[in-house]
């Protein structure tokens, strides 16, 4: 009894689903009858034949329970005709039909569930089980048989449901539990730093889980990332203890069943996920606003609301946070926690938005970002041991395997390393970028894509940075970005680079390799959103070398970032870099003879984010300082200056009127200045503490630019 009443209590801590209340209001007595009917009928027709993996005695009771109540329906609603139900038994009714979709729900559950996790849920489960069971004995109490038109035999069978009902206890299968208690001695034995023997893995995952290949254990790993998403952090099982199943699967999925796994199947897949792209990005101007995600602007397939209240795409905002940020990007408040709930309400909205509009919609499918997120918050050592073990298959697959076995294992690396520094770290140790740099150059568009993704994904953690490059990545990357086979492999390229010029020594090192710059620039005019995201963030760092300033121009980087002024997604990266470059008289005089640079910079501060006018007007003052007279009467001379020069005075960031003012000043030392920007008076007053303290700190730290490394999620 005290272990059903702990049970129960933390099955009260969940939540009930919404549909479980969906009680059939103003129908006649028929439609009832029907609706309950109807009901009944799905749910014996769906599970009577249904082989469950577990609770398979309480899934068989329950739908036997069902079957009773539909013949007990089937008998009322022929001869509904003859007589009319009592209030009573109408009411006793619509409890059933909760009773029944609760039932219904149950059971889905059960069928579809991860098999570890019920396997785990096991005692949990079993009491939903006995609370139906008690509920529908409690309904039957009050249910006025004697008072409905039912036959003899139907009548004997809803008492005898009645008298088992009463009796029925709590039913815990002990097969069941001794399967829980042995996988918790494998957790225990990858705790302990000890790898369990494989015949005796294979016989709990083959023989007891009937887990007969690679495909059931993927859908068993994606099945527990899903449940480490929706967990609730005061419910067993812990968190550590969901991560340990998952990194435990996926070790046996390799150790038991290798590594020739079919990959036409994914091939297909991305390439779908490639068309779609597309055709959203020929409808991209056509998309409500508020459909898109704020980060980069694509149409949002999985819509989370972080703490803030902004509603973002799940894989972006998860890139934002995974890069350490703990500020909300379009507010810059303080998140109070990184937990993402997703915005249901404006997932529904899209998908009719994509269906009345003809527009391709990609739901997310199998693991999403946050996962990683989450997950990684609660490392445990049995987790880290079994990925360890992993990584060590894959790589010994990546060193000897076939060329399938090569195209998976990088895929697997790639997935392995989007989760945690302590993987990405051991990933690296262990001899994994070598190998992945001979498949960057593979003719399999698919293991070049997962090459270099998971090469993106190694080197967000900073030690890995030197490796990579040490190792002779940096031209077989370049390549990748000039000429990969697929558009994700050129933009995971690119965001490549960006991580690895992170480290100041390397941009040099980058920039000369030839093609890159080119390359990047290339990207950023004709590439997709995300691919011109990542090629102006990695040119942005690139322009805080002062010795790539030449190379820059002669790439013609220079003209794509001001051609990049003009679109709102990259806008104030651009900016950033630019006023990096202008800095150098060379710079400054390459930005001069772009005609739209001063107009596009003029641009943002109208209509541009905070950090897009700090950029912007940072620009437009280093171009003044460093491009001569020529550079300062073309920035004098642009209309409306003055307006925006006094808003941003008044209203703009710290840094924004700091350099507002000194550009204010640069106007006042000009010939006619006065008489075109007379106004400038008062709001240059205001700002003058702010302007004293200017030059104290180097100009690099004046460029605000949010950097998000792109790690996608595919």
């Amino acid at each position: 009894m005290a272990s059903a009443a702990i049970f129960s209590s933390l099955r009260r801590r969940r939540s009930p689903s919404l549909e479980a209340f969906l009680v059939p209001v103003d129908l006649s007595e028929v439609g009832l009858l029907e609706t309950l009917f109807s009901v009944s009928g799905d749910v014996v027709s769906c599970f009577s034949d249904n082989r469950f993996p577990f609770q398979r005695r309480n899934s068989r009771a329950l739908v036997g329970k069902v079957e009773i109540f539909r013949s007990m329906l089937e008998c009322l609603r022929d001869s509904a005709d003859g007589g009319v139900l009592t209030p009573t038994a109408v009411l006793c009714l619509k409890e059933l039909y909760l009773l029944l979709y609760r039932s219904k729900i149950l059971l889905d559950y059960c069928a579809r569930s991860s098999k570890l996790w019920l396997l785990l849920q096991n005692h949990c489960v079993s009491g939903h089980f006995h609370d139906l069971c008690q509920e529908f004995s409690t309904l039957l109490d009050v249910f006025p048989v004697g008072e409905i038109g039912l036959s003899d035999d139907v009548r004997e069978q809803v008492e005898l449901l009645q008298r088992q009902s009463k009796r029925a206890k709590l039913f815990v299968d002990k097969k069941d539990d001794a399967l829980r208690i042995r996988f918790f001695w494998f957790l225990n034995e990858f705790e302990s730093g000890r790898v369990p023997d494989s015949k005796d893995l294979r016989c709990f995952f083959v023989d007891k889980l009937h887990m007969l290949d690679a495909k059931s254990c993927r859908v068993e790993v994606e099945a527990l990332e899903e449940q480490i998403v929706n967990h609730e952090g005061d419910v067993e099982p812990t968190v550590p203890v969901l991560n340990g199943m998952v990194a435990i699967t996926r070790y046996c999925r390799f150790l038991l069943f290798g590594f020739e796994e079919e990959l036409e199947v994914e091939s297909q897949k991305r390439a779908r996920k490639r068309l779609i792209t597309q055709e959203i990005a020929e409808t991209f101007f056509t998309v409500p606003k508020d459909f898109c995600c704020p980060i980069t602007l694509d149409l949002m397939c999985d819509p989370v609301i972080i703490s803030t209240g902004q509603t973002y795409d799940r894989r972006s905002i998860w890139r934002w946070m995974e890069e350490g940020h703990c500020t909300c990007p379009k507010t810059g408040v303080l998140l109070s926690h990184n937990r993402l709930v997703p915005n249901r309400a404006l997932r529904n909205l899209i998908m009719q938005w994509c269906s009345a509009h003809g527009v391709p919609y990609d739901p997310p499918e199998g693991v999403d970002p946050s996962v990683e997120m989450f997950a990684t918050a609660c490392p445990s050592k049995a987790s880290l041991v079994a990925n360890r073990e992993t990584a060590m298959l894959l790589i010994q697959q990546l060193a000897d395997g076939s060329q399938v076995a090569k195209t998976v294992a990088a895929r697997e690396i790639r997935l392995l390393a989007k989760n945690g520094k302590e993987n990405r770290a051991f990933i690296a140790q262990a001899g994994a970028i070598p190998h992945l740099r001979k498949l960057l150059s593979s003719p399999n568009a698919v293991a070049q894509e997962n090459s270099v993704t998971a090469l993106l994904n190694l080197s967000i953690f900073e030690r890995n940075k030197s490796m990579i490059v040490e190792e002779g990545c940096l031209g077989s990357i370049v390549e990748v970005l000039q000429f990969g086979h697929t558009t994700e492999a050129r933009e995971n390229a690119a965001a490549t680079l960006f991580s690895l010029s992170a480290v100041h020594e390397y941009k040099k090192q980058i920039a000369d390799n030839v093609g890159a710059v080119e390359a990047l620039a290339w990207l950023l005019q004709e590439g997709t959103q995300r691919g011109k995201k990542d090629a102006v963030t990695a040119l942005f760092n690139l322009s805080t070398h002062t010795e790539n300033c030449l190379r820059m121009i002669e790439a013609g980087a220079v003209k794509a970032m001001v051609l990049a002024l003009g679109n709102e997604g990259v806008s104030e990266e651009a900016a950033g870099a630019l006023a990096l470059i202008v800095r150098q008289p060379i710079g400054a005089m390459a930005v001069v003879r772009e005609e739209a640079a001063v107009g596009g910079l003029i641009g943002i501060m109208r209509c541009g984010t905070p950090r897009g006018k700090e950029n912007a007007v940072a620009a437009l003052l280093e171009l003044c300082r460093s491009g001569g007279a020529a550079a300062t009467e073309r920035v004098v001379r642009a209309p409306a200056l003055a307006g925006l020069l006094q808003t941003l005075l008044f209203t703009g960031t710290k840094r924004a009127r700091r350099k507002a003012a000194s550009l204010a000043r640069v106007f006042q030392r000009c010939e006619n200045a006065s008489l075109h920007y007379g106004g400038l008076g008062v709001g240059y007053a205001f700002a003058s503490d702010s302007a004293s303290t200017r030059n104290t700190t180097s100009f690099v730290s004046d460029v605000s630019l949010p950097m998000s490394i792109s790690v996608p999620v595919l």
